[in-house]
């Protein structure tokens, strides 16, 4: 038999028609006559639960924030989930973050060109390698400059230099420490296509004619493709916004350290969601297990 109201109707018609929940009408149906049922002792349990459980996370996102200030809702999930194991989705975190001010403003930059020739793509590892430079003050010492070398398909670091002038030695160098790193039995013959922007160091007489000694081949950003060397670009920004950004060096040597221990922990740890939320290395070797397996 159907339970009724004043006025005849039944408990589910009358709270449709005043856009409430049965539920909601039980519970306060149930706070009127001061009666506290198992099962309300059972949800006030689990939102207990509920909210020390959102405490633990906002503690965590606090600790990465703190270590990442410019990471976004996405990443942050990213990294607790792929590193720390803790299941949540990004809706949950995104609320959190925004509730805690955590949240990081977006900019949205519109381009002053557009790209009329689409950039190069990655198939493989050792393929493509984008190389690019940036400068960061150093306190009594003025501009440092870091080169680095970046590997399109892994988006491994492979090499890099760090120096106080901004010259074709320092970019090859930095090149140098990739090709030793990953072409110990040499490049020629290999296939390795190097992008760079048209400065000075990459297309200067020194840098060219090494190139072609190693059988590497240049491939020169246009005026007309903004986004030709865009992946190194992209690293270029990460740096900033992880180390360099967040550090006031006092010496070239304490530079070098941060910096490279940074590269180092990038490398084997930091998550990327274009590799399916594996790092670098962790892509590479996830990829020539899975060729191995193909040729097997």
């Amino acid at each position: 038999m159907k339970e009724l109201v004043k006025g005849g109707l039944t408990i589910k018609d009358a709270c449709f028609s005043l856009g409430i929940s049965r539920s909601r009408y039980y519970d306060v149906l149930s706070k009127k006559s001061g009666q506290k049922g198992e099962g309300k002792q059972i949800n006030k349990t689990k939102v207990g639960k509920f909210d020390q459980t959102n405490r633990m996370l906002v503690q965590r996102i606090k600790a990465i924030k703190g270590e990442h200030p410019f990471w976004g809702y996405r990443r942050v999930r990213a990294w607790l989930r792929y590193r720390e194991g803790i299941k949540v989705n990004q809706k949950r975190i995104y609320k959190l973050m925004k509730e805690n001010g955590l949240l990081v403003e977006r900019k949205i930059y519109k381009a002053k060109r557009r790209p009329t020739r689409s950039k190069p793509k990655a198939e493989r590892p050792l393929q493509f390698w984008g190389i690019d430079m940036t400068k960061f003050m150093i306190e009594g010492l003025g501009w440092a400059y870091l080169v680095i070398v970046l590997d399109w398909f892994t988006k491994e670091i492979v090499g890099f230099d760090i120096s106080l002038r901004s010259r074709t030695e320092d970019w090859l160098r930095a090149l140098e420490m990739g090709l030793n790193n990953k072409f110990p039995e040499g490049v020629r013959g290999k296939g390795l296509r190097l992008i760079s922007d048209n400065g000075s160091q990459p297309t200067s007489r020194a840098f060219m004619r090494e190139m072609v000694n190693l059988g590497i081949e240049q491939i020169f950003t246009s005026y007309d493709n903004p986004k030709g060397n865009a992946d190194t670009e992209r690293m270029m920004r990460t740096i900033k916004e992880e180390v360099i950004w967040l550090h006031e060096f006092t010496s070239l040597t304490e530079a070098k350290e941060v910096i490279r221990d940074w590269i180092e922990r990038y490398n084997r740890e930091y998550v990327h969601s274009a590799l399916g939320y594996l790092s670098p290395l962790e892509f590479e070797q996830k990829f020539y297990q899975n060729y191995c397996q193909e040729a097997a």
